[in-house]
């Protein structure tokens, strides 16, 4: 399977995988799936470091280290453009971004976030 981490599966699994629910961790575990990640989550969490939401040493140092593993989802004008005509009820762009991406790459997006895992238009893998 090609999964797509949302920024906050990301952020659990690196600092805190006791969040992740067991088949979550059992499929980012497993060897024969690909793991990708948006630059938009890379983004996401460096604000909330930013902002003290997320704690790590040295923000630039613990993302390249992060992200090591896992390939990197390209943000396209297909991308984008698929975003702004996906049924999400609210106007997050990041979610936007995340579900396209998820969408127009034929990857599984992995969340917890129940406006991304209502959204018909997208494989999903619930963190549960």
């Amino acid at each position: 399977m090609n999964l797509l981490l949302d920024t906050h599966i990301w952020l659990w699994s690196k600092l805190e995988p006791k969040r992740l629910g067991r088949r979550v961790n059992t499929e980012l575990s497993n060897v024969d799936n690909e793991l990708w990640l948006s630059s938009v989550s890379v983004w996401e969490a460096l604000v909330l470091m930013q902002k003290g939401r997320v704690r790590v040493e040295n923000p630039f140092a613990w993302v390249k280290r992060a992200t090591e593993q896992l390939r990197e989802a390209p943000l396209t004008h297909e991308i984008v453009t698929s975003g702004l005509a996906l049924g999400l009820p609210h106007a997050d762009p990041a979610d936007r971004f995340l579900a396209a991406t998820a969408k127009v790459l034929g990857l599984t997006l992995v969340t917890a976030d129940r406006n991304l895992l209502d959204l018909s238009e997208i494989a999903t893998l619930p963190n549960r």
